[in-house]
């Protein structure tokens, strides 16, 4: 039976699985060097009173934007998968901020790491669940062999109204995973399972400099039974439980809805600890949980299994159950670490965010 919300049928037919099996050959994260602290926006907005369990935000400079971030995070997923560019046939840019309105991220992020001219490249939108969406994408079109590597990023320059309880946590960056033959990967995808619904919790209309949320509706029933009922499901038909993974990483807008749904689950900190990184960078949303993953990469070992779910408002989840294979300790030092990035911060102020991110509007 499933914790909270609708309950999908357990039938293992709803279990995703390729032909073939499809892993990560390499990952890459990037996070921005500039922090907004919680306390200088409490400044602003109240006072100083109150408080914010995320410490300080992330946040876009000047001269970057979805896809200068996704370039960079997509490098470092090459630099560890050690392949040749040429060979990626696929490169899909998930994100609800992409730089243009009419015109592809995924192209100029394509020709920047030297995959053009023979490519398919796409943008995926589904709020902050864009970049898992591209990823059960690539599993799908690896794992029916029409093609070796595919390229899947979530990354965002997450915007909040000024005053907003989302302007504490909306943040910059995100991650990049190459897709590819499971004998290649430093994890392995052993199944996944996605699960949606019409449930309108969050959105922007266009013209909207930023987007609405529907306040305490986002936790329950948007968060909690998009998140819970994916992850159950998922273990319903892998036929595992907690105990079975060394680690799990959930979509993370706060600290608490994360931790919540983890122990609701049956996850102890010691095992979700790793991957909650909205309290240090804030929430990255199409790269949340993705940038969350990369962190666990960062330290796992052959033979950890982990449990990864996203979350995108609208609303739905993606959930997958991945095994780490004796690869990842060749792929693990090729790029900067993800705590490499959140260790390589500067402090800004309330004003120089606004001039960054552009809040002074005529």
């Amino acid at each position: 039976m499933l914790l909270n919300g609708p309950s999908p049928i357990p039938n293992t037919s709803l279990l995703m699985r390729p032909n073939r099996q499809v892993g990560i050959v390499g990952y890459g994260a990037y996070i921005p060097r500039y922090r907004l602290p919680g306390a200088e926006i409490a400044r602003v907005w109240t006072g100083g009173l109150g408080s914010s369990p995320v410490k300080e935000k992330a946040v876009a400079g000047l001269d970057e934007d979805v896809a200068t971030m996704s370039i960079e995070a997509a490098r470092n997923a090459v630099a560890r998968a050690n392949i040749d560019p040429k060979l990626i046939r696929a490169v899909w840019v998930g994100s609800e901020s992409h730089p243009y309105a009419v015109k592809p991220t995924s192209t100029i992020v394509a020709e920047s790491i030297g995959t053009t001219p023979s490519i398919q490249a796409a943008d995926w939108e589904f709020a902050c669940k864009a970049g898992t969406e591209a990823v059960q994408a690539a599993i799908g079109i690896i794992g029916s062999g029409m093609a070796a590597y595919a390229l899947s990023i979530g990354m965002d320059t997450a915007q909040g109204r000024p005053g907003d309880a989302l302007e504490y946590t909306a943040a910059s960056g995100g991650a990049a995973f190459l897709l590819g033959p499971a004998e290649e990967a430093c994890a392995v995808y052993q199944g996944s399972y996605s699960y949606v619904t019409d449930t309108p919790d969050f959105w922007r209309r266009p013209e909207q400099a930023y987007p609405s949320h529907g306040d305490r509706f986002t936790g329950e029933p948007a968060y909690f039974s998009h998140t819970l009922s994916a992850a159950q499901a998922l273990m319903e038909q892998m036929g595992t439980t907690a105990a079975d993974y060394t680690h799990a990483v959930f979509h993370q807008p706060n600290v608490k809805f994360p931790s919540r749904a983890a122990e609701m689950l049956g996850f102890t900190p010691e095992q979700y600890k790793t991957g909650l990184l909205s309290g240090e960078v804030g929430n990255t949303y199409s790269g949340s949980s993705m940038l969350g993953l990369t962190a666990i990469l960062d330290v796992a070992r052959p033979g950890d299994r982990v449990l990864m779910v996203s979350y995108g408002s609208g609303a739905g989840s993606d959930a997958f159950d991945l095994l780490v294979t004796e690869r990842i300790l060749e792929v693990q030092h090729r790029a900067p670490t993800t705590r490499d990035y959140i260790n390589r911060r500067t402090v800004i102020d309330y004003a120089t965010y606004c001039r960054y991110r552009g809040k002074l509007k005529d």
